[in-house]
């Protein structure tokens, strides 16, 4: 690992036109559209998910079109759904708990850019973690945005856009995401 992915992986500001970033992002690019292709068997896509994503459990299924950053550091827990149009951005941990339901169109983003207009410019960015607990289930077009984390047994209501940690066992609804009742056990 270079010294900018190890940047990158810290939650330091780095620059993603890094080589080694860049031929990942290549590999990820190849493997996406494999996997986004269409007449791929069921046994295809478990191969291919396998190769893109740092762990995949047992009974997965994920819908493509899927599209991710680099796919290495995405975790995805047992018998866990992703629909269609998923967008992971995975410049840091994308951590998808068990028995999790996701949505179409739903976004996990953990990437992050300079305020500051030049910096902005200059291509800066950071990344932090995005976990999702177990059981958790989040509706159509919810996005997640860099450094959340969502307890486990936690609804999001469809089009939430979740801008802060969620406890478990509760239904959060809005932009921004606001709890609005916990859920039975």
């Amino acid at each position: 690992m270079g010294e900018n992915e190890r940047r990158m992986l810290a939650g330091e500001w780095f620059r993603p036109d890094d080589p080694e970033i860049a031929a990942a992002s290549a590999r990820r690019a190849a493997l996406c559209d494999a996997y986004n292709a269409a007449g791929v068997t069921a046994d295809e896509h478990r191969s291919l998910l396998a190769e893109l994503l740092g762990s995949v459990g047992q009974d997965v299924r994920v819908r493509p079109p899927f599209h991710c950053d680099l796919g290495r550091h995405i975790s995805l827990g047992a018998r866990t759904f992703v629909n269609f149009n998923a967008v992971f951005l995975d410049l840091a941990p994308v951590t998808v708990g068990e028995d999790v339901q996701i949505g179409p169109n739903v976004q996990l983003l953990t990437s992050t850019h300079e305020l500051g207009a030049r910096r902005r410019r200059e291509g800066w960015e950071r990344a932090v973690p995005v976990t999702v607990g177990d059981n958790v289930w989040l509706g159509g077009g919810v996005i997640v945005c860099p450094g959340v984390t969502i307890g486990a047994d936690t609804v999001v209501g469809a089009g939430a856009v979740v801008t802060r940690d969620l406890p478990p066992g509760v239904l959060a609804v809005g932009s921004p995401a606001r709890v609005v009742r916990e859920l039975p056990a």
